[in-house]
């Protein structure tokens, strides 16, 4: 018997098929061929046609079962996970109204803030465990602003993990963690936030049917199975934000356990217990997989904007050298990159730093002194730094860190990353060979809740190193320290 997974993201959708039994990948793969249309009608926005994820998930979907050989019957479950925060509105039919507002569509900044401003960072701490920002609840409020026939058309909001559940199954329905990720979840309440509806103006009856993760959420119809080529009957069984999929992925279920990533943005995702967090304006608070009200698990995130993307910079502007090529010449540079000092944050506000836009700064660079293999090390330390800085951030509301694991790709491939984050943190940093595909698809088959087993399978199939803190750290203090306070010298003029 197999899982199938899905992972929806904003350059592409992924899908894998696993062995239902031991977890064993047994083929991944991605459409379309190169990244999917993002929509900038105006500079701060970002939209993507429902309509063309399902597109590409059935070819994806069509793909996999071709490529794999197996026989189609087999598929037992289904399990989503999918890009956070959007917006997707449809009609009775379920047809789509407008495109969805994706996850990096900043047109309700202004809205969230004016929310949190109205309703008091108190109310919003204790009943949402968030500030509103520019979530998704604040995002339809932009569409009955600036939309009122479309908002009046509008019979279900839905998240884009909700809305290809809905096309496999024809049953329009969400969970408990999605509206947490949209900051429409009331914990204190046990129920939809209410208040931020009301005070927004969102008739409440737009909400789907909540559903309970890991059980049957539906199953794949007459028209999934003539779009797909699956067979009738197939349950849904899981669906997640990325994030807190890609925790599972790492098996991080309980308190004190995190989930880091390092691609184009850095992310942190720290599990605990916490209900009454401090940091609602800097880090975000959902309900993570397994929460449940008798007992609350909630995944605290700290997302870094300016993270790989300075390093790619680096690659495209400084010689076109590879990233193994960096990575060696910047081997070659003492801790601490001789004085030199680049501050990463150039791809927009940083949440961390109070949505201040700091950009990036290169300091104390010495013609006489520094090349380009200065600035890789420079560059890559300076990320490290900033997860080192963030993660003293995440660590007021999730208290202390346990272990911290990590998928085998993009910056915790370098040594010098990985180094430095786990000596100054002073934590084992363990690697990964996981995707978010194969997390959703192991996860369609936690229906048992056997979390302990489903823990020991993806150490037993995935783990592949384990950085460890090195013992004489007085370089790396020393270098995060001349970088922290030239970071707090600019935010001081901001």
């Amino acid at each position: 018997m197999y899982y199938l997974g899905i992972d929806l993201g904003s350059s592409s959708v992924k899908v894998a098929l696993v062995d239902a039994e031991s977890g064993k990948k047994i083929i991944s793969l991605h459409e379309p061929p190169n990244e999917m249309e993002i929509v900038a009608v105006n500079p701060d926005w970002a939209e993507q046609d429902p309509n063309m994820w399902w597109m590409h998930l059935c070819n994806a979907i069509k793909r996999v079962t071709v490529e794999a050989k197996v026989n189609l019957s087999e598929i037992k479950n289904i399990g989503i996970s999918y890009q956070m925060h959007g917006l997707v509105i449809v009609d009775k039919e379920g047809k789509s109204l407008r495109n969805s507002i994706i996850w990096c569509d900043s047109r309700a900044v202004e809205i969230g803030r004016q929310a949190l401003k109205d309703l008091g960072k108190e109310f919003c701490g204790e009943h949402m465990l968030n500030a509103p920002g520019n979530f998704t609840a604040s995002k339809l409020k932009w569409v009955i602003d600036n939309e009122p026939e479309i908002y009046k058309s509008t019979y279900k909001f839905m998240l884009p993990g909700d809305f290809i559940a809905y096309k496999l199954t024809g049953k329009m329905a969400t969970t408990k963690n999605g509206l947490s990720e949209g900051i429409l979840w009331d914990y204190k309440q046990d129920n939809v936030a209410i208040g931020l509806l009301d005070y927004y103006g969102i008739d409440k009856a737009l909400v789907p049917e909540i559903v309970e993760n890991f059980t049957n959420q539906g199953v794949v119809n007459e028209q999934a199975s003539k779009d797909t080529g699956l067979p009738l009957g197939i349950q849904v069984t899981y669906r997640s934000g990325d994030q807190p999929n890609n925790a599972l992925s790492l098996n991080i279920f309980n308190p004190g356990e995190v989930a880091a990533t390092g691609g184009t943005s850095g992310v942190v995702y720290a599990v605990s217990n916490n209900l009454e967090p401090q940091e609602i304006s800097k880090v975000n608070h959902f309900a993570h997989v397994n929460y449940t009200n008798s007992e609350p698990v909630i995944g605290t995130l700290l997302n870094i904007n300016g993270a790989g993307i300075q390093y790619r910079w680096l690659r495209n502007n400084c010689g076109n050298d590879s990233y193994e090529v960096m990575n060696n010449k910047a081997s070659e540079v003492e801790v601490g990159s001789n004085g030199l000092v680049i501050i990463p944050f150039g791809n927009g506000a940083e949440r961390m730093l109070e949505n201040k836009n700091v950009g990036t700064h290169i300091l104390n660079l010495n013609l006489n002194l520094h090349n380009n293999a200065h600035l890789y090390r420079a560059a890559l330390e300076g990320i490290a730094f900033s997860f080192v800085y963030g993660i003293d951030i995440l660590k007021k509301d999730t208290g202390e860190l346990k272990v911290i694991r990590a998928g085998n790709d993009n910056l915790f491939r370098s040594e010098i990353f990985s180094n430095t984050v786990a000596t100054l943190i002073n934590q084992d940093i363990e690697i990964y060979n996981t995707t978010g595909a194969v997390g959703a698809a192991r996860a369609a088959g936690l229906t048992d809740g056997n979390f302990d087993k489903f823990g020991e399978n993806i150490t037993k199939n995935d783990h592949v190193m384990t950085y460890k803190p090195l013992q004489n750290n007085a370089k790396y203090v020393a270098a995060y320290v001349a970088w922290k306070n030239e970071l707090e010298m600019i935010l001081k003029h901001k």
